[in-house]
């Protein structure tokens, strides 16, 4: 059975976003780009592979992409609406127009759809943001990496949103990197 990975960037505090859903104060840094294209170069929109020339490069642990209205905006106004097209792309939203025939806008409940994925065969599926949408699959989550940032917003869009539900995690890994950026990742824990 394939997996659902939430990857995803969080401050200290939290949170993925501003307020307003933007996030272009997350550090940048050299080795985080470098860590990124060793081991999640699938997590990086196509036209980054591109520019760093890995876009031929084959897809090693995901295969598939799914990602909220939020997530998927900035790209398409940008002039990029295929943004993952390595990956399978789902885009759960509602009257969203002007997408291209490689993205697949899903209307219907999330956890169905990721469910019927996860019983697919191929590799993992990676649940891109983002925060209202992973706490609606927050029950079909086994594998969280989060890039944990060196910077606290006080307030913004929660890592998951929704009603209160305690669930433990094991934690897999801890890789600090020399920019302050600190890779965490966790399996649920039955």
């Amino acid at each position: 059975m394939r997996t659902l990975t939430y990857y995803v960037n969080s401050s200290l505090d939290g949170f993925i976003a501003a307020p307003d859903g933007s996030y272009d104060f997350y550090p940048a840094e050299a080795d985080l780009l470098t860590w990124i294209t060793t081991n999640l170069p699938e997590t990086l929109p196509t036209h980054v592979r591109a520019a760093l020339g890995i876009a031929e490069a084959p897809n090693t642990v995901f295969d598939t992409i799914v990602m909220g209205r939020g997530t998927y905006l900035p790209g398409l106004e940008g002039g990029f609406p295929s943004p993952y097209s390595h990956l399978r792309q789902y885009v759960f939203a509602h009257g969203l127009a002007g997408v291209p025939d490689d993205v697949t806008v899903v209307e219907g409940d999330p956890a169905e759809l990721v469910r019927t994925l996860k019983a697919e065969d191929g590799l993992g599926i990676y649940l891109a943001g983002g925060g209202n949408l992973a706490g609606q699959l927050r029950d079909e989550i086994d594998q969280l990496i989060v890039k944990l940032s060196p910077i606290t917003l006080g307030t913004g869009i929660p890592v998951l949103t929704g009603p209160f539900a305690a669930q433990r995690w094991e934690r897999t890994g801890t890789e600090p990197l020399p920019g302050g950026t600190v890779v965490l990742r966790y399996r649920r824990q039955a």
